[in-house]
């Protein structure tokens, strides 16, 4: 596993198209239980190499329901986003996750990942990716169906402040999944 981790840190698949160059960004240990599974680094993350290290970070450790001590456990859990380097910006925010990154690393890492107990896929390209054409249309769909995805797989909205409109007009979230996340988060942890 510590091969591998190092060879994704030393990546530079696609740095010929990354505005500030190849700065792989995830964590993860063999016995990981929990992997949650992003979009892609934001600048702030690019700047200190800490995944989630910032207010979305914030609001996804509420969600959880655990520390910043829990969570930077890689023991607890692995952070293993769609795309591993920040893409760029785009008109309405950052760009998508390269897409070189997920076939290119992620099922080596969930090879070398015996103990996981739960995926958390977190947007609308990790959902897409890991559950294909289980995936509903949207992803208001998909999240409001998790309990279909359950025990594996629990897809969850982008906890970016940005995202403030979606959990206002979409208030089941967090009476009806945040519950449900904080309780499996809990009892694996």
């Amino acid at each position: 596993m510590q091969d591998l981790l190092e060879n994704i840190k030393q990546c530079t698949l696609c740095k010929d198209v990354l505005p500030l160059g190849p700065r792989p960004v995830m964590a993860a240990h063999p016995e990981s239980k929990i992997v949650i599974v992003g979009q892609a680094p934001g600048t702030k993350v690019h700047a200190s190499g800490i995944p989630w290290n910032d207010a979305s970070g914030k609001q996804l450790r509420n969600w959880l329901g655990v520390t910043a001590e829990q969570f930077y456990n890689p023991k607890q859990f692995a952070i293993i986003p769609m795309g591993f380097c920040y893409p760029g910006k785009g008109k309405s925010g950052d760009l998508p996750p390269r897409p070189e990154c997920a076939p290119q690393w992620h099922q080596s890492l969930f090879d070398a990942l015996k103990q996981v107990e739960l995926v958390l896929l977190i947007g609308m390209y990790a959902q897409n990716y890991y559950l294909k054409n289980q995936a509903k249309n949207t992803l208001t769909e998909t999240v409001k169906n998790y309990c279909s995805y359950l025990p594996k797989y629990l897809p969850l909205p982008h906890p970016s402040p940005r995202n403030r409109f979606w959990l206002t007009k979409n208030p089941w979230f967090e009476t009806e999944v945040l519950p449900e996340l904080k309780t499996r988060v809990h009892n694996i942890l």
